[in-house]
């Protein structure tokens, strides 16, 4: 088994209600994937194996456990969830004992999921425009936030469509949902102010 000193350190440095549950999800994924590769990206540990499987990360009162093409994982007993807007709770909620994960069954299989759509290189789902076409999907995760400020939920709406395409590609382009998160908010400050993606650029 192959681990990284800097997952070492990372579960040393955690809570003591996060060292088992950390310890027991980086057990498992060895034991799905042997050749799976540790790394320290974003902050918190990640599972690599012919890109990004699946990530863990403790908090001050809980640990998250998510993964990366979770949408394309086979979950008929709907037991993984979208990530929640914070960022924070990966796809098996908040986490704070043993008890809250779901059976070493469940989870290797997830895992093993995982690793068939890597070996056979399928992207994640994305919603895509047509080339050439002058509309754009709004996610619904950013319609969500654009509802809770309604001064940028109608500037947008009024934005034009290189306005808005230029917020939704920062957002689709994020590593991470927590990058995401913070790019969504950082977008409705800017655009609550009548300010296009590229403002800071834009010939005065």
């Amino acid at each position: 088994m192959s681990q990284s000193k800097l997952v070492d350190t990372y579960i040393a440095k955690s809570a003591r209600f996060a060292k088992p549950i950390l310890n027991h999800l980086r057990e498992l994924v060895h034991q799905a994937c042997p050749e799976v590769n540790e790394v320290i990206k974003w902050g918190f540990p990640n599972f690599d194996y012919k890109g990004v499987l699946c990530s863990m990360a403790a908090f001050k009162h809980h640990c998250s456990f998510g993964f990366w093409k979770y949408s394309l994982l086979n979950d008929p007993l709907e037991i993984l969830s979208a990530r929640n807007e914070g960022g924070s709770m990966g796809n098996l909620g908040k986490i704070t004992s043993l008890k809250d994960l779901p059976s070493d069954k469940i989870i290797l299989n997830f895992i093993k999921q995982a690793v068939e759509l890597n070996e056979q290189q399928i992207k994640r789902l994305t919603k895509t425009t047509p080339k050439g076409s002058r509309t754009i999907h709004t996610p619904d995760y950013f319609a969500r936030a654009l509802k809770k400020n309604k001064i940028a939920g109608k500037v947008f709406e009024n934005f034009s469509y290189s306005h808005r395409k230029e917020y939704i590609q920062w957002f689709e382009e994020a590593k991470t949902e927590e990058t995401r998160n913070k790019r969504i908010a950082q977008a409705i400050e800017w655009i609550a102010e009548g300010k296009g993606r590229n403002w800071k650029y834009a010939k005065k």
